[in-house]
């Protein structure tokens, strides 16, 4: 009980957090979604390219989940202020040719075969989007830094007003309002929406860091950002590896027609959803792991790790309950489309199998990440999705006929090997440790 209590404290706003920003891109969909078939398949896609290229800055970034819970549990108060403005400096660097990249991504969609619309909206998407790449790299930083020290109720007063704002600029922008003399945009508007809003909550996350940065100690040795993203470059190319998979699944559906292509987004929204719920679990778990390893206590830091996987695969439960007892009132959400509707039941149904794995996999990345092992992430995810999850897909979805359930069926096996090999890495690191000592 004495570690459950400050566990379940930090993880709540933590999860708060994720789920405040997966619910801007879910009510970007519901926008969308009655907008036009093109444009929420179009924005989907869009949204999981930009994604997936984000998530390689993210990840060489997300070193600092692993630096400064150690620094702050060492007491080192000031190499975590000159740890943050290393990770400032790096996502400055990363940020700037991560936003030309994913200007050129959507050329891929024509290659890859994509209905002619939905290609034509996931472009106009993504390059609007690309406005937030950088803004969203600099969030991660400040986030890391301030979850470190507890301070969270930025981090969801941010994401709270966020949601308010991008709502009622989506209201504004998708469909217009003329007597203001705001057009129709459609998808633009989405997408103005959110990257308008990651700017200002860059904003909301200074002002909070700064008053954390004040009264730190002055270091001899500067921090460094190439020690970040030495550390980070595994955790990005293993985010890179599985979003990526999920955003080749929506070009993939995309091949299949309009329907299995709308089908998906809405399925894929609800399980990013529930994902982000671990995705935060998995983030306070660096925190309290990286404080027990900072201070020595390898035995503690095990302790917290496998507490926090039974914080994830609880909540993940519950979410896989309600994806089983009601598909057809969650796919409602986004679409009045009796055919995508359609489409979306099997596949919500597929995601709630995965569920647990999915936050066990997300869980133990975290606690990894909190005791310095950056790298087991990167192979868990290789080998469980493209060695595993990506054949059985494309067999039953293309081989067999299955369409999109073969699809999710295979992302399915990808995500329970990868959650396999993550908790038993944790379990013989954290082990191996304890019997060294």
């Amino acid at each position: 009980m004495s570690e459950l209590r400050p566990q379940v404290r930090l993880a709540i706003p933590l999860v708060a957090q994720q789920l405040g920003l997966q619910m801007m891109n879910a009510v970007d969909a519901a926008f969308l979604g009655r907008y036009s078939a093109d444009a929420f398949a179009g924005a989907g896609i869009g949204g999981g390219l930009v994604f997936a290229i984000s998530c390689v800055g993210m990840g060489m970034i997300l070193g600092l989940d692993t630096l400064v819970p150690q620094a702050l549990g060492a007491g080192d108060r000031g190499t975590a202020r000159d740890l943050l403005y290393a990770g400032l400096r790096l996502a400055l660097w990363i940020g700037i040719p991560l936003t030309v990249v994913t200007c050129i991504s959507p050329l891929a969609l024509t290659a890859l075969g994509a209905d002619p619309g939905v290609a034509h909206d996931a472009r106009l998407f993504v390059w609007v989007r690309a406005l937030g790449v950088l803004p969203f790299l600099v969030q991660v930083a400040m986030r890391a830094f301030l979850s470190a020290h507890g301070q969270t109720r930025p981090l969801v007063i941010a994401v709270v007003v966020g949601n308010i704002v991008n709502a009622l600029l989506d209201w504004a922008f998708v469909f217009g309002v003329p007597a203001l003399g705001i057009p129709r945009m459609g998808v633009v508007g989405a997408a103005l929406a959110t990257s308008g809003v990651q700017i200002v909550t860059v904003l909301v996350y200074w002002l909070a860091a700064r008053d954390l940065t004040r009264d730190a100690p002055e270091t001899h040795e500067k921090a460094s950002p190439r020690k970040i993203a030495q550390l980070g470059m595994p955790v990005g190319l293993m985010l890179l590896a599985e979003v990526g998979v999920f955003a080749l699944a929506g070009v993939l559906a995309a091949r299949l027609g309009k329907s299995p292509a709308d089908g998906h987004q809405a399925a894929i929204t609800l399980a990013s959803f529930t994902f982000s719920a671990a995705v935060g679990i998995g983030a306070s778990a660096a925190v309290r792991v990286g404080h027990a390893i900072g201070a020595g206590d390898t035995p503690l830091a095990r302790k917290r790790g496998f507490l926090s996987l039974g914080l994830g695969v609880g909540v993940m439960s519950c979410s896989a309950l309600v994806f089983l007892a009601i598909p057809r009132e969650l796919a409602r959400l986004f679409t009045d489309d009796p055919a995508t509707i359609a489409a979306a039941i099997p596949l919500i149904r597929i995601a709630a199998v995965f569920q647990l794995s999915d936050g066990a996999q997300a869980v133990a990345a975290g606690a990894l990440r909190g005791t310095g092992d950056s790298h087991a992430g990167f192979v868990a995810n290789v080998i469980g999705h493209y060695a595993v999850g990506l054949p059985i897909s494309l067999t039953l979805a293309f081989g067999l006929g299955w369409g999109a359930p073969g699809l999710w069926w295979g992302l399915s096996a990808g995500l329970t090997v990868t959650a396999a090999l993550l908790v038993a890495r944790f379990a013989r690191t954290t082990r191996r440790s304890i019997a060294r000592a």
